[in-house]
């Protein structure tokens, strides 16, 4: 219920946002809705924006929905060794420290979000202390800082903001074209929603396609900070693990774990086997 309420009262916020920067720069630009630079112009500000907003308030929506607890002053051998390895690891990967949070969930699972390089959350679940060995850890820890250091969620949130703008925009284009000669606002906005739905899944097999691509490449940066065979054996550590996912959203995206069960182009990280067998023939 909570996570409903957050993202309902995140999306309200963000329309409203986007709502007064339109009603602010439609007329200084002398753009005009009716046409299809200004509809471009309206869908590319719903499209990016909506995406860069909610990823400037990633941070505090990931901490409130998982109710994760920042580390500010370790208060057990568990903490103190987290902050530290993860402080150890941004050095090495060259980027600010993260804030470091625990979130109460007995999945073995960990994610990293913010907005840029310099200013990133990391999290570890309560599982993963519990159930992965410190080397195991490590290797997890890596392979979020990695995330954070390769720019993935800026990268992603670029990718999903244009595919956005562009499902928007053309769902609106052909509505207006089937419309043509129907004076119904309801056929229309039934139309717009129909095509939008469909283009938005399509746009949603590309954006976890580059996810997958860039869940390699964390598993590699992993592997470079901890250790290969560290990162080997938290993959395989991985296999064993049945909890349900606490964490949706973009969080999916940056999770060292993926939901399972689901086809595989919608999928945000490859099969474990898969990310295993990468590690072993680099």
């Amino acid at each position: 219920m909570k996570r409903v309420f957050l993202f309902v009262v995140t999306n309200l916020a963000i329309l409203l946002v986007l709502g007064i920067v339109l009603s602010i720069l439609m007329p200084v630009l002398g753009l005009d809705s009716q046409s299809n630079s200004g509809l471009l112009f309206i869908c590319a500000v719903f499209g990016m924006g909506g995406s860069f907003i909610s990823l400037a308030m990633s941070k505090m929506i990931a901490k409130r929905a998982v109710g994760a607890h920042v580390i500010e002053n370790p208060s057990n051998r568990s903490e103190t060794w987290l902050v530290q390895t993860v402080h150890r690891q941004a050095e090495l990967a060259g980027i600010g420290m993260p804030e470091v949070a625990i979130y109460d969930s007995p999945e073995i699972n960990a994610f990293a979000t913010g907005m840029n390089r310099n200013n990133a959350l990391v999290a570890v679940s309560t599982g993963l202390l519990k159930n992965m060995s410190s080397e195991e850890a490590e290797a997890v820890l890596g392979h979020e800082v990695s995330h954070v250091a390769n720019g993935d969620m800026v990268t992603l949130t670029l990718i999903q903001g244009v595919l956005n703008t562009f499902v928007f925009f053309f769902a609106r284009i052909i509505a207006s074209v089937i419309s043509r000669g129907n004076n119904s606002r309801m056929f229309y906005f039934m139309t717009v929603m129909a095509f939008q739905a469909l283009f938005g899944v399509l746009a949603s097999i590309i954006v976890m396609w580059f996810s997958r691509q860039r869940e390699f490449r964390a598993d590699s940066g992993g592997a470079n900070l901890a250790g290969k065979e560290k990162m080997i054996a938290a993959l395989k550590r991985l296999q064993g693990d049945r909890e349900e996912s606490q964490l949706d959203g973009k969080l999916i995206a940056f999770g060292i774990s993926g939901k399972r069960g689901v086809s595989r182009l919608f999928m945000s990280h490859p099969p474990l086997e898969e990310r295993i067998a990468a590690l072993q023939a680099s």
